[in-house]
């Protein structure tokens, strides 16, 4: 242990107070007093080092005082530990029963053998079963609520080409699908190059859509949508989309009641088309005769149609997607590609496509049920002297420019 040291001289001692009092010294047994009145230690190192030692010592009295203060802190707090753990332990169901308690620790395990009271068994029983009959009535709420079924998607094909009107007929048809309820697909086909202006008001529309090109040569112009359609088809049956497949023409109308319907067709089902033919001025009905939901006939007024199997319009049918990637859920006799055929000729693309799809009546599906309703109309109009402008963009609005007076 360290003591600091600490010299005095003499003239400390002999220095009179500064407010006129006489010298005063200390003395200590161990100091000697001299004939001229001075003392001297015959110790010099208790002399130089008591400071030191009663420090020293005045430091050792206190650890030991301390030392009891903070063992009788300890014992303390032993004591209350223990009556506190003991008290904790002990069980205080009932105040009266506190003097008579012992403090025991034993852990007295519950009997096995008991015999229960068959009416309280029985009741237990009752309880379960209305807590279960509950949870189930509660789960066909939320079902009949929330509606967990996930609805059929609908794959629209759309082929389309570069002409005066083709933004305003994208434009009509890609509101109708907006206001469909999804999932819906919209495929749009173009010829050789997908063109900035269709893309352009395909992402303005909203609607989940894919931009396919079909690169196929054709010099025959009615053979441009059959090689469309049969892009959008490969598409299908090589990424196996699953959904209701329907041929959508971007000149047609469209009511949002036909795509409701759409969804409640399982394979083939079909219904009648109103056709509008600006350059015959007439009207014609094409479409199935139904019983129910059985198609048990046709409308027609071509005579040189006559000769087709199933009479419908490329708008007026909707098939499963399933069956151009699945040939053995629908029992197919041959896994050949199903396609439409540029070979035959105009008017009988719609049966020679049917043909594969379904054998005969029995497997089609009037809807709506009766048939009765015309859902979509196909128009035959066309802006024959408008020549396709360069980006949608008129130069001249007017056909003659007057100047402002």
């Amino acid at each position: 242990m360290a003591s600091i040291r600490r010299t005095q001289s003499p003239a400390y001692h002999d220095r009179p107070y500064q407010n006129g009092g006489t010298s005063f010294s200390v003395s200590s047994p161990s100091q000697k007093i001299l004939p001229n009145g001075k003392c001297s230690s015959p110790l010099p190192f208790f002399s130089s080092y008591g400071v030191g030692v009663r420090r020293f010592v005045a430091g050792a009295f206190l650890q030991k005082y301390s030392r009891k203060v903070w063992r009788r802190s300890a014992y303390r707090c032993m004591v209350f530990f223990l009556l506190g753990f003991l008290l904790g332990m002990s069980p205080f169901g009932e105040v009266e029963d506190i003097k008579s308690q012992d403090f025991s620790f034993e852990i007295k395990p519950s009997p096995v053998n008991v015999k229960l009271d068959p009416e309280s068994v029985v009741k237990r029983e009752d309880f379960v079963l209305d807590t279960v009959n509950l949870g189930v009535e509660r789960q066909s709420k939320t079902k009949e609520r929330f509606n967990f079924i996930p609805k059929k998607q609908i794959i629209v094909v759309t082929p389309t080409y570069n002409r005066a009107l083709q933004a305003f007929y994208l434009n009509r048809l890609g509101q109708v699908l907006r206001l469909v309820p999804p999932p819906i697909l919209w495929m749009v086909v173009e010829m050789n190059v997908a063109s900035m202006e269709t893309a352009e008001i395909l992402r303005k529309t909203g609607v989940m859509y894919r931009h396919i090109v079909c690169t196929k040569n054709s010099t025959n112009v009615k053979d441009r949508g059959v090689h469309q359609r049969n892009a959008a088809l490969k598409h299908i049956e090589h990424h196996k989309l699953d959904g209701i497949v329907y041929f959508a023409d971007d000149d047609n109308i469209y009511s949002l009641e036909l795509f409701k319907s759409l969804r409640e067709i399982s394979r083939f089902g079909t219904w009648p088309v109103a056709m509008l033919a600006q350059s015959k001025n007439k009207a014609i009905l094409e479409g199935p005769v139904c019983n129910g939901s059985q198609v048990i006939g046709w409308h027609t007024n071509e005579k040189s149609k006559r000769l087709r199997r199933f009479h419908v319009d490329m708008s007026g049918f909707a098939f499963n997607s399933t069956i151009l990637w699945d040939p053995k859920k629908w029992r197919r006799p041959t896994s050949v590609p199903i396609q439409q055929l540029d070979t035959v000729k105009e008017g009988f693309q719609e049966t020679t496509f049917i043909e594969q799809l379904v054998e005969d009546e029995s497997q089609m599906e009037g809807t709506p049920a009766g048939c009765s309703r015309i859902m979509n109309w196909h128009l035959h109009l066309e802006a024959r002297n408008l020549v396709y402008p360069r980006g949608w963009l008129l130069q001249k609005n007017l056909d003659v420019v007057l100047p402002v007076k």
